[in-house]
């Protein structure tokens, strides 16, 4: 499991502050490398060409497409969150890729740090926050109600309210949940089946043929695999959060 191993880097081990270790490690390089390359992606993008480069059309392209998504799920007033909603998007899109890298950058091993469930649970947390402050703010304690489904008889209300307001309470949890499984899941079997490889390889010509070129043939078909729930974890993660936004635009 080194692959998930948080290290700290240029002799940070023990940078302290207020008795708490604030080491600069690996994870924390590959989430400003990540913020770097997504700065660099969207501004390259922000050129406002009348003929529209390849580079300035897939920027277009993905907040066009997070604009739809919140169109679709929220309305017109979902637009004031396309600039959230593509940085979380593009952020958790972009370190998913990054960590699948077969190569290091600066000398390090890729890192995947949204395999690591304090990582995810931030954004979980930030997005919940934002879902908090948007109910509260356009509907004050009259917020409470969408644990109250309309038409609920009341005499169910004790019952029901409770129930809706730890499933309310559980989403950030759940959010944080999937995509930190999806991630970490993913690597693990990678990592299984190059231990078969090497270890089949070494094992000779025979092992080699019945092991090794097998799992080689199974481990390229994971790797696409992995690109594509790359993809689809960052798309889950921006669309529920948008559904749970709507819930504190819109109350049923």
């Amino acid at each position: 499991m080194h692959q998930f191993t948080i290290e700290p880097l240029m002799g940070s081990g023990s940078w302290e502050l207020a008795g708490f270790n604030i080491a600069f490690t690996n994870s924390a390089l590959w989430m400003v490398l990540t913020t770097v390359l997504l700065t660099i992606f969207v501004v390259g993008g922000m050129k406002r060409e009348l003929v529209p480069g390849r580079w300035q059309m897939m920027v277009e392209s993905a907040t066009g497409f997070i604009d739809d998504m919140l169109e679709a799920n929220i309305g017109k007033e979902g637009r004031k969150y396309v600039p959230y909603i593509f940085s979380l998007f593009m952020f958790i899109l972009f370190a998913n890729l990054l960590g699948l890298l077969p190569i290091g950058i600066v000398g390090l091993h890729p890192f995947t740090f949204t395999s690591h469930f304090t990582v995810t649970g931030v954004l979980a947390i930030i997005s919940f926050a934002i879902v908090l402050i948007v109910g509260f703010w356009k509907h004050g304690f009259h917020f409470f109600s969408l644990f109250v489904p309309s038409g609920t008889p009341l005499p169910m209300v004790p019952i029901i309210f409770p129930i809706e307001l730890i499933s309310f309470l559980v989403r950030p949890f759940s959010l944080a949940l999937r995509l930190f499984v999806a991630m970490m899941a993913g690597h693990v079997l990678l990592k299984v089946l190059s231990s078969f490889v090497i270890d089949g390889t070494n094992a000779g010509v025979g092992f080699a043929a019945m092991v090794g070129v097998p799992s080689f043939v199974l481990m390229i078909g994971i790797s696409a695999l992995e690109i594509l729930v790359a993809g689809i974890q960052a798309y889950v993660f921006a669309l529920l959060t948008s559904l749970y936004i709507n819930d504190a635009e819109n109350l049923h």
